[in-house]
Parts: structure tokens; sequence; C-alpha cells
């Protein structure tokens, strides 16, 4: 797994996402021709709102952001590692035929994996932010799994995997946020905005998995 948790991208802020969507294959936040996420803006306040995600965690969001950008490719190396480590979630990315991990796979969703926590810190909740966070839950189901990628990896993420990842990407980003120049106060409310976030977008990706009209 060593070979393929390396990686280039140059991750680009929402001021660049033009630039982004013509150097991260299958990035599509503000891309105007997506489908409208079934989820409201109105719903998306409402579960901000049960989250106690609020404007100071926002603020933590974007300096979270600003610590988190420069070590992009190390956190990234943590979260490959840990999949790489665990046969249960490298299948994921592996090819169907013969279970063997799929390194342009893996290298084309690592790309997206990187930007995904430049968004994340700098999100504004819009409806274009809406609409994608959709698209991706698209792409952990038999609906869209493969498809942005051409991939032969199998049909879809299970969803107990989907739930159960936030714990990995929420606790391994700790350390790193500790290595800006802040008071443990603000490292532990950029640890707590960040979880908050994951966990919302967790929540809107799992759209897809859930019964019409139980969601």
């Amino acid at each position: 797994m060593s070979d393929l948790t390396q990686g280039s991208t140059a991750f680009r802020s929402h001021d660049d996402l033009g630039e982004a969507r013509r150097t991260v294959p299958g990035y599509r936040l503000g891309d105007p021709a997506l489908p409208p996420s079934p989820v409201t803006l109105e719903e998306l306040e409402l579960l901000k709102k049960t989250l106690l995600l609020t404007e100071e965690d926002v603020r933590y969001l974007r300096m979270a952001g600003a610590v988190m950008q420069p070590q992009i490719e190390a956190i990234l190396d943590v979260w490959y590692g840990f999949v790489g480590a665990h046969p249960h979630l490298i299948r994921y990315f592996s090819n169907k035929a013969d279970g063997t991990p799929n390194a342009d796979y893996l290298a084309r969703v690592r790309a997206r994996f990187g930007q995904w926590i430049v968004d994340t810190t700098n999100a504004d909740y819009d409806q274009a932010w809406l609409d994608y966070q959709h698209e991706i839950g698209l792409r952990h189901t038999r609906a869209a799994k493969n498809r942005t990628d051409d991939a032969p990896s199998v049909d879809q993420v299970n969803f107990r995997y989907l739930i159960a990842f936030i714990v990995p990407i929420s606790a391994t980003v700790e350390p790193f946020l500790a290595q800006g120049q802040h008071s443990p106060d603000d490292v532990r409310k950029m640890h707590a905005a960040w979880t908050k976030s994951v966990v919302l977008q967790t929540i809107l990706w799992s759209y897809p998995y859930v019964r019409d009209g139980e969601f």
C-alpha cells in the first residue's frame, strides 16, 4: 500500500473551483449541471442547529484549514495507510475480479479526498455545496459507485462503514491541528468544528441509502 499513498495534487481554494474541476479527477463542486440535492437549504440549517454547528465553528473550521492545508499529503498518507492496513476497507478500492487494490482508482479518489479537506474547512453551506454532498453520497452506492472513475471495483460501500469512518477521519486530524501556532483551547475548538462538519456531511451522504420518505 505504501506505493499508493504518494500524491502531489495542487489543492484549490473555493476561489479557484473552476481550476479544481479541471485538475482533480471527477471533482464537481460548483458544477451547475449537478442535479439539486433532495435536501433543502432549510433542512440543512436544521441539521446544523441539531449538531450545534455555529458560526463560531465555521470560524474555527477556517482556522483549521489554514493549519491543515500545508499538511494535506501527510494527512492523506495517514488515512490511506489506515485503509490499506485493513482488508475489509481496501476492498472498496480493489478490483472486483481478483481483489487486488486498483492503483489508478486509489489515486483519483486521493486527489478528491485532498480537495475535500479544503472544501470542508471552507464550506459556505450554499446550494452548490449541498448538491455536491448528494453527489458524493451517490458515489458510495450502487447507483453511482465506480461510474466517475470507470473503476472495475465492488458495487457499493456498505453503509455501516460510512458511519464508522467518522471516527478515524475525525480522530486522526487532531495531531495535525496541534502543529499550528494555536493554543490548546483553539486546537480543541478546531477539532470539534471539524468533527461536527464530518458528521454533517456523513448524514447528507447517507440520503441515498435511506428508504424514500424516511430520511
